[in-house]
């Protein structure tokens, strides 16, 4: 997925902060769910307007930016 499909930011929806594209879910909100333990199923059964394949591109994403893209 492109990085636009999974995140975005507008001013209109919840003062920019970033929010899964399509939805007013703050990716925040899936990173908070995980450090709680909570699995991403549970997350996804939260927050029905996120997609699966939304909350694991960003996960990619977000561990490609902090570790680098030679992940293997």
């Amino acid at each position: 997925m492109k990085p636009e499909q999974v995140i975005n930011q507008d001013p209109e929806i919840h003062g920019g902060i970033p929010v899964f594209t399509g939805t007013r879910v703050p990716v925040k909100a899936l990173i908070d769910h995980l450090k709680a333990g909570e699995s991403l199923d549970y997350f996804l059964q939260g927050f029905p307007s996120v997609s699966r394949e939304q909350a694991i591109a960003f996960l990619e994403f977000a561990l490609t930016q902090t570790i680098g893209s030679d992940l293997q």
